[in-house]
């Protein structure tokens, strides 16, 4: 027990509670995106969405996939694959005692990439912005796996 409150009161897991926090906010904030631009484009997902809309066009109409809503949808997605994967690895990499310096480079890795992928997603940019920011923050989570699979393999 004297040890997870070390672990808890260590630099490196404040770090990763930041760092977690700020992806996790930007993940959470992608579904007030994904509604503004619902509303704005006047693209419903389901029937019942449609009395948010201002207008008084045929309700029907409104139900329909507008490509910019699903940009949005595709971007959080990505989030989800991402991000979840990112809490769960970097916890537990926190868990293994890596120096500060190291795991502020993974984390900060991952965030700043995560941040661009958004930006090469939802502007768009061209390829292959969109494709690096996605494969630096797969990397940076690839590399934090690799030292929790070395530091407690267990066979």
């Amino acid at each position: 027990m004297a040890e997870l409150t070390h672990m808890i009161d260590s630099e490196v897991f404040l770090a990763f509670s930041t760092y977690a926090t700020i992806v996790i906010l930007k993940m959470i904030l992608m579904s007030p995106v994904t509604s503004y631009f619902r509303l704005t484009r006047k693209a419903f997902a389901n029937q019942e969405d449609t009395s948010l809309a201002l207008s008084h066009e045929d309700h029907k109409k409104l139900v329909r996939v507008d490509p910019d809503v699903e940009r949005v949808r595709r971007c959080h997605q990505n989030d989800l694959e991402n991000i979840v994967p990112f809490v769960v690895i970097g916890l537990l990499y926190a868990l293994t005692g890596p120096d500060l310096s190291s795991a502020l480079l993974h984390f900060r890795v991952f965030v700043g990439s995560r941040l661009c992928h958004t930006v090469a997603y939802l502007l768009p940019l061209p390829q292959p912005s969109r494709a690096l920011a996605w494969t630096t923050g797969l990397a940076a989570t690839g590399s934090m796996a690799c030292r929790v699979l070395r530091t407690s393999l267990y066979l």
